[in-house]
């Protein structure tokens, strides 16, 4: 057998395909060979498959020595051209200064509720006869919302009035009854002066003799009945006079009936009490109502209240109009400024939470009931500029002085140093402020002094920095 298996890596060991080119012919010119290839023709098929891959290896193994010179040319020519483009400059996230409050007072949760409530109740006995408004229709002091029956109503009124009218008459009776008592002491006392004439001028015969003595005495007689007479008209005058009065009062309770039936039966229109938004309709048309039956809710939404459980801890911070902040879920954009009109004299004695009412304006009208609130207790504290503690780049503390401090805020303060970013021709480069600290909380820290809103500040960097070194801002910084 004329196949030799170990061929094949021969092949590919050899330098070049030249060689590999003259081997494959020098086989195929032998005689013996080419018989073998009749006989053997599976084997021969694979030696013709493993040329044609060893001539792909090689194609593949030129092309690749051929491009690694130009890929390392490249190589050499862009690098020195990327370090130019640094220049050295180190980078840094830079941020704006801004004030701020570092730490926030807590939110507390309530609810929307109108700033007062009023029932809308029967004032009289009737069937509802009909409802003008509905849930959420807006209504105005003095509207007319609905009607109850007042046929009963209407009945007793008249039957008031056509008292009054009979008392009225009675009234005038006893006036006439006093008209006719003066004339009456009219005409007695005209008849005493007759009488007492009379009995003067009998005297006088008497005294004369021209008469007898009888005679003038009968004359006396009759002027004292005329003056008894006079008596009696005038004090019937007065007894009518009396009858007059009473009758007149009887009048004026009677026309106090009739007045208080009218009123009843005005109680049959229902009115709005207040000017605001109907919130619930207890009853409906149709059905009776007694006397003090609730009919409407109706709710003042010119102001809003919100009503928050405020730990007992934190009950000193809180008084009575304070400003709070209070944002609605339902418009999130939107903080009003409300204030707080009473706190809970009694606290839950489970919770140990006290009820907290805040007032918010509502002159749109566009706040309802039953919103989501979110209260925050403004504070008096004045916002100071803040950074995050990334930005300190070191600290200086006085551990080892032992000199006194002024004050225990003096003692309580820390110095630190920040880098600010400045412009030079166009050129970012930072200089180093000694920087006085306060409070730290949330990873930031208050400036006391040091540096101003809207300055620009290193929040971090890739190396540490040095006053006046060169900077690249980060895609990430703020612009100013």
């Amino acid at each position: 057998m004329f196949v030799d298996r170990n061929k094949p890596q021969n092949l590919l060991k050899m330098p070049n395909t030249i060689a590999a080119s003259q081997i494959i012919n020098s086989r195929l010119d032998n005689k013996d060979h080419q018989e073998n290839r009749w006989r053997f023709p599976h084997i021969f098929r694979s030696q013709s498959n493993l040329v044609i891959a060893c001539f792909l290896g090689f194609g593949l193994m030129t092309a690749s020595c051929a491009s690694s010179p130009k890929e390392s040319a490249d190589a050499q020519s862009q690098g020195p051209s990327t370090v130019r483009q640094g220049g050295g400059a180190t980078p840094v996230d830079v941020a704006i200064a801004r004030t701020e409050i570092l730490q926030k007072q807590p939110e507390y949760t309530g609810t929307t509720i109108p700033f007062r409530t009023v029932s809308l109740r029967s004032q009289v006995e009737g069937r509802l006869l009909g409802l003008n408004v509905d849930v959420g229709d807006r209504v105005k002091q003095g509207q007319n919302i609905g009607q109850l029956d007042d046929v009963l109503l209407l009945t007793d009124l008249k039957q008031a009035e056509a008292e009054l009218a009979s008392l009225k008459s009675e009234v005038a009776r006893a006036t006439n009854q006093v008209s006719n008592a003066r004339a009456q002491v009219e005409s007695a006392r005209l008849e005493l002066v007759q009488a007492q004439a009379d009995s003067q001028r009998q005297q006088q015969l008497v005294k004369q003799g021209a008469i007898a003595e009888q005679t003038a005495q009968q004359a006396r007689t009759q002027a004292q009945t005329a003056a008894q007479a006079l008596r009696s008209a005038t004090e019937q005058v007065g007894t009518e006079q009396q009858a007059v009065a009473a009758a007149q009062g009887r009048v004026v309770a009677q026309q106090a009936v009739v007045a208080q039936a009218k009123e009843r039966r005005s109680y049959t229109r229902l009115t709005s009490p207040i000017t605001g938004v109907v919130t619930e309709k207890v009853t409906e048309p149709g059905n009776l109502l007694q006397a003090g039956g609730e009919v409407l809710k109706i709710g003042d939404f010119n102001r809003v209240k919100v009503v928050v459980q405020i730990s007992e801890l934190e009950l000193a911070q809180i008084k009575i109009g304070q400003s709070v902040q209070v944002r609605l879920d339902a418009y999130p954009n939107q903080t009003i400024t409300g204030s707080v009109i009473r706190i809970s004299p009694a606290a839950d004695a489970t919770a140990r939470l006290i009820p907290v009412e805040v007032v918010i304006p509502n002159s749109g009208g566009n706040i309802g009931s039953g919103l989501l609130a979110r209260v925050n207790f403004a504070t008096q504290t004045a916002q100071k500029v803040v950074v995050p503690q990334t930005a300190i780049q070191k600290e200086a503390r006085n551990k080892g002085s032992s000199q006194p401090t002024a004050s225990k805020e003096q003692s309580d303060e820390q110095t630190g140093t920040l880098f600010v970013v400045t412009d030079n021709e166009g050129k970012a480069k930072v200089t180093a402020r000694s920087v006085v600290l306060g409070k730290r909380a949330d990873a930031k820290v208050e400036i006391l002094s040091g540096l101003q809103p809207g300055d620009r500040y290193v929040v971090r960097s890739g190396k540490p920095l040095k006053d006046g070194d060169a900077v690249r801002l980060s895609i990430i910084s703020e612009k100013s």
